[in-house]
């Protein structure tokens, strides 16, 4: 018998339990930082250490990781210590830098992001060494744990606003890492560079480790003056993905709790999109940012480059999650039509990021969590008297006294949770996209470019005459040219058969899903009257 579990009864049992990723924040509404959030929400992590995995060594772990609001008042302090004189908050950048042990290739690493760094304008002020305790962890993670050190950048006089500033942050990590993976000749520099977070206002602290393994790994996150507003964290279960140091979330914006079923198609198409795509902001430089999506990481960091990419050319980041991960809008009648037009809109410039998915994201001022359409994976979150939220993939990951909750909910399918530390609130979803949606006149837009199926001319009725004069018989529907535009345009023949042909036949827009749901044999009589039962792949009814 498993411990923890019910008993085996019916055609349940434990054995075919399957865990997730722990996933979760803690924030003061208001935006007052202080160290007890961060001792907090590591108490969180630990408390879901369960939803983590490790390998048949206990103590080497899929990987656990925080991401806070940078604490100034501790690196100031740390960077005086080093002669590193920091100039105030938001007008330096901090990058987290997982670095190879061998000396060479991570000279190499370090004089590329440098150099990358002066050519985007920026002063680089020094490096730290982030102190780690490796005695806990084992073996397996231990042969891959790199060093990881903090480089400190300043922007020059070229620089106008912090917004400008940002946007530079995020092209010198983008380019410093593809310059190393795809040009360098050592090795080792090529596999063991990555840079965590390059940010004015975020720093992530993360690696292949247990839940309960994260505090005493990093010493630093136990200094009393490290203080935060924000603390994001989470505990890794590897579905799709080997464990690495690198893979641990959180990432640069989000850490995720699912997965992302339509990873390939979603990567196949930002690749196709390169030689079309445009930016305002970065003009030819957005060249230089390619390929804008990990084609080795996990689906998760995937995504998060997706955000990453749209936020910097200036959408909020709201509208960069909407983006990816939209709501149920196309059978939705009682939506409101200029928010079903944005969705529409948004639609036909990129595809869904589907997959069961719970998703927490921040870009520093905002802090927020959305679930799939399908509301496949829990959230929850508690609202304190005092002005602090906690949201986690689980209730009860840190106790908190009921008198002190004012507001218990949780998250639903295709909703966002947001909070602004700038205003001060929580933000409301109905509040959230109503403002999106009237940004642009997005129904005029559809109205000015789609063609309606039902509005073109009947070209063969149009034709027949010319059609009957031709020496060579024209057939529009001629089988061998259809093969070939079909092959041409990436048709296969499961598109054929489970999609054109019901669309054609029955008007239907056909659904598919992870598993089966087919009745085996043995339960038909339990299918009789038309009722239809659901077997899933693990089992469980």
């Amino acid at each position: 018998m498993l411990r923890g579990y019910p008993q085996p009864q019916g055609l349940y049992d434990p054995r075919f339990e399957r865990d997730s990723c722990g996933v979760g924040f803690l924030c003061h509404i208001k935006g007052k930082a202080s160290h007890k959030i961060v001792e907090d929400a590591l108490l969180m992590l630990e408390n879901m250490n369960h939803r983590g995995a490790c390998g048949c060594e206990a103590n080497s772990g899929d990987g656990a990781g925080i991401l806070v609001r940078t604490p100034d008042k501790f690196l100031r302090r740390k960077c005086k210590e080093l002669g590193i004189n920091l100039p105030p908050l938001g007008r330096y950048g901090v990058a987290m830098c997982f670095l190879p042990k061998d000396m060479v290739a991570r000279h190499e690493c370090e004089q590329t992001l440098e150099r990358i760094a002066r050519e985007n304008g920026m002063v680089v002020l020094g490096w730290r060494d982030v102190p780690t305790n490796s005695r806990s962890i084992g073996p397996t993670p231990k042969r891959s744990e790199p060093k990881i050190r903090q480089c400190f950048v300043a922007p020059d006089e070229r620089f106008f606003n912090k917004a400008d500033f940002d946007r530079r942050l995020y092209l010198v990590r983008q380019r410093a890492e593809n310059v190393v993976e795809f040009n360098s000749e050592n090795k080792a520099a090529r596999e063991g560079f990555y840079i965590n977070l390059m940010s004015a206002n975020r720093l992530v602290y993360k690696g292949m480790l247990t839940a309960t393994q994260l505090r005493d790994y990093y010493p630093d996150l136990s200094e009393p003056d490290f203080e935060s507003a924000l603390a994001m964290i989470h505990s890794r279960f590897s579905t799709n993905t080997f464990p690495s140091w690198d893979r641990a979330h959180p990432y640069r914006y989000l850490a995720h709790n699912g997965e992302i079923n339509t990873l390939r198609g979603n990567r196949n198409w930002m690749r196709a999109r390169y030689g079309a795509l445009q930016s305002a902001v970065f003009g030819d430089e957005l060249q230089k940012m390619y390929p804008i999506l990990t084609e080795s990481g996990s689906d998760s960091a995937t995504l998060d480059n997706m955000i990453q990419f749209l936020c910097v050319n200036g959408r909020t980041l709201p509208h960069a999650v909407l983006m990816v991960i939209p709501e149920a809008w196309q059978q939705n009648d009682l939506m409101d039509p200029d928010l079903k037009a944005f969705y529409e809109y948004h639609a036909c410039l990129m595809e869904p990021w589907d997959g069961p998915a719970a998703m927490v994201f921040t870009n520093g001022v905002q802090i927020g969590a959305t679930l799939d359409r399908n509301g496949l994976r829990p959230a929850r979150y508690i609202v304190t008297d005092d002005d602090h939220l906690i949201m986690a993939s689980e209730a009860g990951v840190l106790p908190v006294p009921e008198e002190k909750i004012v507001r218990k909910w949780r998250l639903q399918p295709g909703k966002m949770l947001l909070i602004d530390f700038e205003e001060g609130r929580i933000v409301d979803d109905d509040e959230i996209k109503r403002k999106l949606a009237a940004e642009h006149p997005y129904a005029a837009w559809l109205e000015a470019t789609q063609f309606n199926l039902s509005n073109l001319p009947d070209l063969a009725e149009e034709h027949r005459e010319e059609f009957a004069r031709a020496t060579v018989p024209i057939r529009p529907n001629d089988p061998s040219v259809q093969l070939k535009q079909q092959q041409a345009f990436g048709y296969t023949q499961e598109d054929i058969q489970f999609f054109l042909e019901p669309m054609a036949r029955d008007a239907d827009d056909p659904v598919g899903s992870m598993g089966t749901d087919t009745p085996l044999a043995v339960l038909a009589d339990l299918c009789a009257g038309g009722q239809r039962l659901a077997l899933f792949m693990d089992g469980s009814l």
